[in-house]
């Protein structure tokens, strides 16, 4: 590695909201073979147009923004410009600007996920992920990640939920077959196998976000319904077998909306009948 003054601004320009980094750093050129993948990196697919681009770019007009990546002792590791780094590589650049920076691997995780969602690269689910990972192999509470990466904890909270949802759907939300806003609806129903069912009616019927909020509160309307209506039929049951027993024929009450209904007495001839009246009549 060859030090070389490279480039007047630091890594506000890459990452504006991030103030750790100042013009006092030091800029060299590394071998681009020397610089492997960061392995904390949260997201999992690289948009091969936009690499594509980078690599038009790069050859015209080179890096602008350097690289930044920590000793690893064989070499170096990035923390942020893995999408540079491969399309320096594809360009056939062999040397590339960099930072070289000290950090642990939860800063180093941190930092990739910053810089990932301020420039809105990561889908929900890598997102999620990247939370999943500082909470369980970082130790870190919900509030500690949501105030690193400058989130409210609900926000930390609703991401880390989408994680529980079938794969089913989770597969539909890596393709954007749906959004955010359709998982936050499906997690509002209490099983994985309503939700699958949410999802596919989504699919099949092509629903926004609203109606499909709206579907899934009347699913959640009719579940919760459904006592009411299995208490109604035994009741009704006990009623009916009360008649059928006291006039010994078939009896069939109709029950309706509002309250409303009618109670059929069955007789098979005329003395059949006066014998029903009868004991209507208490005789």
């Amino acid at each position: 590695m060859t030090k070389r003054k490279v480039l007047g601004k630091g890594l506000g320009a890459l990452i504006p909201e991030i103030n750790q980094y100042d013009d006092k750093d030091n800029y060299v050129y590394c071998n681009v073979e020397d610089i492997q993948p960061n392995k904390f990196q949260p997201r999992k697919g690289f948009d091969e147009n936009r690499i594509e681009d980078l690599v038009v770019s790069i050859k015209e007009k080179g890096i602008i923004q350097p690289l930044i990546v920590r000793d690893v002792g064989d070499g170096y590791e990035l923390i942020a410009g893995e999408r540079r780094w491969r399309a320096a590589k594809r360009a056939g650049i062999t040397e590339v600007p960099v930072i070289v920076k000290k950090a642990s691997d939860t800063e180093v995780l941190e930092l990739s996920l910053i810089e990932n969602i301020q420039r809105e690269d990561l889908s929900c689910l890598e997102e999620a992920e990247a939370y999943k990972r500082l909470t369980e192999e970082f130790t870190l509470t919900q509030e500690e990640v949501a105030k690193r990466v400058g989130k409210d904890r609900s926000t930390i909270t609703n991401y880390l939920r989408l994680l529980k949802l079938p794969l089913e759907i989770r597969d539909g939300l890596s393709r954007d077959v749906v959004t955010m806003g359709h998982a936050r609806a499906f997690l509002s129903l209490e099983t994985p196998v309503k939700q699958r069912e949410a999802y596919r009616q989504v699919l099949k019927r092509g629903l926004s976000v609203r109606q499909t909020e709206k579907m899934v509160r009347g699913l959640k309307k009719e579940k919760k319904n459904k006592p009411l209506e299995r208490d109604k039929d035994i009741h009704l049951d006990s009623i009916k077998n009360e008649l059928i027993k006291r006039f010994g024929t078939r009896v069939k009450i109709v029950a309706r909306k509002g309250g409303r209904g009618k109670i059929e007495i069955e007789f098979c001839s005329l003395d059949d009948l006066d014998r029903i009246i009868e004991t209507l009549k208490g005789d």
